[in-house]
């Protein structure tokens, strides 16, 4: 058994932190100045949300993992219990047509960024418990369900499509490596194709962004000028970038640069290479976390481990693969880069909680 964290892990988590940083600085400069009159708004912003993330981390990697078992329930209660306050008039409030965030005086918080630890958190403990039962219908797979189904609906009504896939995928994968059946993980698999075909043929904008993604042809001054500009940004990159803060895309041309096209304007400021970095560095961290899940002491802790990573990793496989027109476009933002406090501080406590893990491999 080790005393220290793992140090290759942590690394990897500041360095991702501190490019976080530097690329909120080279996106925001223009943006911050325009509707703030400073060029460092967002990034202040940002290196405070920083901070409370180390802070998050620092608690994580310090307090027992075990301890987190019996706070499992309770959390998830909590968190859904925030992401329903999103619907309360002058508490929760709505940005781009999406009810996702809730006012807490000068700030905002995004409860659907809590859940994400908090529903990761019970079905490890809840899968420690089902230990050997996991293949059962009535006594796992079934309440897995009603679970699964109470978070979507939470979500699809917010609506946020994007952190549904996310916890969907990454809860399913959960339940597997937690002792499910293969046929119920594609059970699961062909469950989530058919809900969300049913979500986007229902609302007309999700399924003009389907058809922009079989064709990206498609309407570019229209519904599919989102898809369009990412791609003129990427392209525009070549293999080694304009270089740092010379992106012409963020000025205006490319919709949410701070927030889910980030990595698009990563790779016209760096390159090919600038954005293949970014991408093996996500992959490090992965597989990193699947090290330390394979050695952890007990079956809480792989869960636990696996859990996070997977959640971690598939965000980021989705946000660069849409952007790059690869996936269709979900509004899920990058871990670690994208601008967002909620999100940068649970990601960091997440990393805190591996870490601690990694002390009793």
């Amino acid at each position: 058994m080790t005393r220290h964290v793992d140090y290759p892990l942590l690394i990897i988590t500041l360095i991702l932190l501190a490019a976080g940083l530097l690329i909120i600085y080279s996106v925001s400069v223009d943006l911050s100045r325009k509707n703030f009159g400073t060029p460092y708004y967002y990034l202040l912003r940002q290196s405070i949300a920083a901070l409370v993330g180390l802070g998050g981390l620092w608690v994580g990697s310090l307090l027992p993992y075990k301890k987190w078992k019996k706070l499992a329930l309770p959390l998830l209660l909590v968190s859904l219990l925030l992401v329903s306050a999103v619907f309360i008039p002058d508490l929760g409030f709505t940005f781009g047509g999406a009810s996702r965030w809730l006012r807490a005086g000068p700030l905002s918080i995004q409860p659907s960024e809590i859940l994400k630890l908090s529903l990761i958190l019970y079905l490890a403990s809840w899968l420690d418990r089902k230990k050997g039962q996991a293949k059962g219908f009535t006594s796992a797979f079934i309440p897995f369900l009603v679970v699964i189904g109470m978070v979507g609906i939470l979500l699809v009504m917010q609506p946020d499509i994007g952190t549904l896939v996310t916890i969907g995928g990454s809860a399913a994968i959960l339940y597997f490596l937690g002792g499910g059946r293969l046929l119920q993980l594609l059970t699961l698999v062909v469950l989530a194709a058919v809900a969300l075909t049913a979500i986007i043929r229902v609302v007309p904008y999700r399924m003009a962004r389907f058809l922009v993604f079989l064709n990206p042809n498609l309407d570019p001054q229209g519904i599919g000028y989102h898809a369009s500009q990412a791609l003129i940004a990427i392209g525009s990159g070549g293999f080694l970038g304009r270089g740092f803060g010379q992106s012409i895309q963020k000025f205006g041309y490319l919709p949410e640069p701070i927030g889910d096209s980030v990595f698009a304007v990563i790779v016209e400021e760096f390159g090919f290479l600038g954005g293949l970095a970014m991408a093996t560095l996500f992959f490090a961290l992965f597989l990193r976390c699947i090290v330390i899940a394979r050695r952890s002491p007990d079956f809480f802790s792989k869960l636990l481990t696996a859990g996070f990573a997977s959640l971690i990793a598939f965000q980021a496989f989705i946000n660069m693969a849409a952007i790059s027109g690869l996936l269709p476009l979900t509004g899920i933002t990058l871990p670690f880069i994208s601008y967002g406090g909620t999100s940068l501080v649970v990601t960091l406590t997440m990393m805190g909680i591996i870490l601690n893990v990694s002390k009793h491999t």
